[in-house]
């Protein structure tokens, strides 16, 4: 037997042991949207996340959702009346908000190798462009020109620092993403010499982490590295992006942030921090940390075959849908995502069962020989933490099968 992840708690069962999702079963759910496998996106619990983390952070810091997690457009439409705006990474994601009716919010345009055409589009919907280099600042400039538009750029940094599984390490590593920070105040310079309206630095150092304490001293060092380029500059900061990074629980033995504890050590980071800063405004960017708990794949069980003593449970789902829940191409590696007999929600977990979706691959798994309540063919199986990274990360393209289904309660 081996461990699943923590369900999130949010979930519970009707008197019949039904899994309700935003308070209606699973079977309604999936009758209503047509069929399987569905993603399921629950509104009240992406509302009580931001809701945490506004009541947490200090006053004035800007929340942006980053639309990579999850580009679903009624999900886009829900956040737009909660965030204070959207990062985006391309045209595409720009697009979604176009359709979701969020055109006008505030942006963040972000990532390397923005074409000239995106850039072009994003000064022109009011985006403020997180330059990654020299080059790009100039094209960035230019497209502003075509625009007739004076454009909004913001400098991302390549701190020196970064964070792994060993928590903050310091000296700057070779990337693609950003500008070496002994290079910013020169570009800063010739930005504001072009007469750009600059919008400050986007730093960021951690990617998907859980650990409370490397994330408070990454806040530290990205307020140090950007109180000593504003000293460099010797003028103030408009805005400083602290990125995002906040991971949620996935696997075994893994423990939520403490948002109240990286909120109360960034409160003290800003009051002792640079005089330069002291009127800076201060924004997040986060993505999974905001959507994935809200999240659960629902897919349903179309054989159950016995195999040298084991017991398999084959369902319509599988990585196209859902990769990083699965083992395609390698990519669990820790363990499996919490995961439920939807049917049997709460009832105990009896048999010893390894769950794998449909594609004709031997990684795709969802439940690596998990204890589950006895399931049959025709149960829903519920993989939970599906809001962020599912179904627009995974290659929906492989082998040619049918889409997900979709569905915001």
């Amino acid at each position: 037997m081996k461990p699943t992840g923590p369900i999130p708690p949010y979930f519970e069962a009707d008197a019949d042991s039904q899994l309700l999702i935003g308070g209606v079963s699973a079977e309604e759910l999936v009758a209503d949207a047509g069929g399987t496998p569905l993603f399921v996106y629950d509104n009240n619990i992406v509302g009580a996340q931001i809701a945490s983390l506004k009541a947490a952070m200090p006053d004035g810091l800007a929340i942006y959702y980053s639309v990579t997690a999850n580009p679903y457009e009624p999900l886009l439409n829900f956040l737009g009346r909660y965030v204070d705006g959207f990062r985006v990474v391309s045209l595409g994601e720009l697009n979604h908000l176009k359709r979701a009716g969020l055109a006008g919010i505030g942006m963040t345009f972000a990532g390397p190798g923005k074409g000239d055409d995106e850039l072009e589009r994003g000064i022109s919907a009011g985006a403020t462009i997180s330059v990654e280099s020299e080059g790009e600042a100039a094209r960035a400039i230019r497209a502003g020109e075509r625009a007739g538009i004076r454009p909004k750029l913001a400098v991302r940094v390549n701190p020196p620092f970064s964070i792994d599984s060993r928590g903050l390490t310091l000296g700057a590593r070779p990337t693609p993403f950003g500008v070496d920070a002994e290079r910013v105040p020169s570009l800063v310079e010739g930005l504001l010499d072009a007469g750009v309206d600059w919008r400050g630095l986007h730093i960021f150092a951690a990617a998907q982490c859980l650990d409370d304490s490397a994330l408070i001293e990454a806040h530290k060092a990205i307020i140090s590295c950007a109180g000593d380029i504003c000293r460099s500059l010797d003028r103030p900061l408009p805005e400083l992006n602290l990125g995002g990074g906040f991971d949620v629980p996935c696997f075994a033995g893994e423990q939520p942030i403490d948002i109240y504890r990286l909120a109360n050590a960034l409160h003290e980071t800003v009051r002792n921090g640079p005089e330069l800063l002291a009127t800076t405004r201060l924004s997040l960017e986060l993505g999974r940390w905001l959507v994935a708990e809200c999240g659960v794949y629902l897919t349903r069980v179309l054989d159950r075959t016995e195999s040298c003593g084991e017991t398999f449970l084959t369902t319509d789902g599988g990585g196209h849908h859902l990769l990083g829940a699965t083992g395609c191409l390698l990519e669990r590696g820790r363990g499996n995502f919490p995961i439920a007999v939807a049917n049997k929600f709460g009832t105990p977990a009896e048999e010893q069962v390894t769950v794998t979706g449909c594609l004709a691959t031997p990684h795709d798994i969802f439940g690596d020989e998990v204890m589950l309540p006895p399931a049959e063919v025709g149960n829903l199986i519920a993989i939970f933490c599906a809001g962020a990274y599912g179904l627009s990360a995974s290659p929906q393209g492989w082998e040619s099968r049918p889409s997900a289904r979709e569905m915001l309660v």
